[in-house]
């Protein structure tokens, strides 16, 4: 997977982690990923379909970390996992693909996304769409650690 198509996401992760709550998270070195495990308590899958691609990604937060974000974006503590965090995962998993939408579209990628879906609980899985390598980009910060994951035809 070339680095023009992974680094708007990685871009736009930054950017809405640093935006929206105001959180700066450092990314660590990316790596293929060979199993289905999510790497993390909670994470949002979203599929992607265009002309020139095809497939989907994912972001899984640590469980300290999405109760902080959702502590920093909407003053909402809560101690466990809950709907409203999940709901949370779900836009901030629509945010960033919509962010790579926009800076793909700039260099003539075009693609639909799907509605995102998220998982939670130990030990999830996540199922990517296509049968291409499965790229892992951990992030870190002080609440705790943020893993995307690329998959595209």
């Amino acid at each position: 997977m070339r680095a023009e198509f992974v680094n708007p996401f990685l871009l736009s992760l930054m950017n809405v982690m640093s935006t929206m709550a105001q959180l700066e998270l450092k990314p660590g070195a990316p790596r293929k990923k060979s199993d289905d495990v999510a790497r993390g308590d909670v994470s949002g899958l979203i599929g992607m379909v265009g002309p020139q691609t095809k497939g989907s990604f994912s972001i899984t937060f640590d469980k300290a970390l999405a109760l902080e974000v959702m502590r920093r974006m909407l003053g909402e503590a809560p101690s466990t996992i809950n709907e409203e965090v999940t709901d949370m995962v779900g836009e901030i998993t629509n945010m960033v693909t919509g962010g790579a939408k926009r800076i793909l579209g700039e260099k003539g990628y075009d693609f639909d996304m799907a509605t995102p879906i998220v998982v939670s609980g130990a030990n999830h899985t996540i199922s990517h769409k296509g049968n291409a390598p499965k790229i892992l980009m951990p992030f870190e910060c002080e609440f705790g650690n943020a893993t995307i994951e690329i998959c595209f035809e």
